[in-house]
């Protein structure tokens, strides 16, 4: 299971208690392994942009897409083959959206490269966590912005655009939550929508069902 969204959409919140009460392995993108925190530090360094470092968005997505096979390699596959239940805090669909939507890659071209990077390991389900943009902006006037999250408003509308539209396009999976109520009403309807992935027909169950 992935969890997606704009920055600060609450995706990480939801990820943790998804992953709680699925007793599922919970992982995170990017920078979830050794190689991965040196590339998160290279991809959302806030000065990056304004040295000779700057990155070209095509190699802004390679390096996004060397986390990811790196990620799969060392943290997802192990954790399903040996059984495990595996919820991340973004995965390809970040790619999708970000790259392609945000910086006007070509969705399809992201596409392979995500598929190749990540071996064909796919989410079972997508949950992107929906808020408007003006909400994920308040919410991260708290903490200090990285490079990514500084970037204009334009580019986080088409970033939020590009979620809904993938989402729309691929309704068995992919699922869009509100993610501007309470935090327990926003995890209720993402169990909801995992239930249903798994074809449990009560959320209340999914813990039971899937330790």
């Amino acid at each position: 299971m992935a969890l997606e969204g704009v920055d600060g959409s609450g995706k990480s919140t939801q990820a943790e208690i998804l992953a709680a009460s699925l007793g599922a392995v919970l992982t995170f993108e990017p920078g979830a392994t050794g190689l991965g925190r040196a590339l998160r530090r290279l991809l959302l360094d806030p000065d990056l942009g304004t040295t000779d470092l700057d990155l070209d968005v095509r190699a802004e997505a390679l390096l996004m897409c060397a986390d990811r096979a790196q990620h799969v390699a060392r943290v997802i596959a192990p954790a399903l083959g040996a059984g495990r239940l595996v919820v991340t805090d973004r995965f390809s669909g970040s790619t999708l959206a970000y790259q392609g939507y945000g910086r006007g890659l070509p969705v399809g071209e992201l596409r392979q490269l995500a598929a190749w990077a990540s071996a064909g390991v796919e989410a079972d389900l997508t949950v992107v966590i929906d808020v408007p943009l003006g909400v994920a902006r308040r919410r991260l006037e708290r903490v200090a912005p990285d490079r990514l999250e500084r970037l204009d408003e334009p580019f986080f509308s088409r970033v939020k655009d590009g979620y809904l539209e993938l989402a729309a396009g691929d309704p068995v999976h992919w699922a869009v939550v509100d993610g501007t109520g309470e935090v327990e009403a926003v995890a209720a309807a993402v169990r909801e929508a995992v239930g249903r992935q798994l074809g449990i027909a009560s959320s209340g169950q999914l813990g039971e069902r899937c330790r």
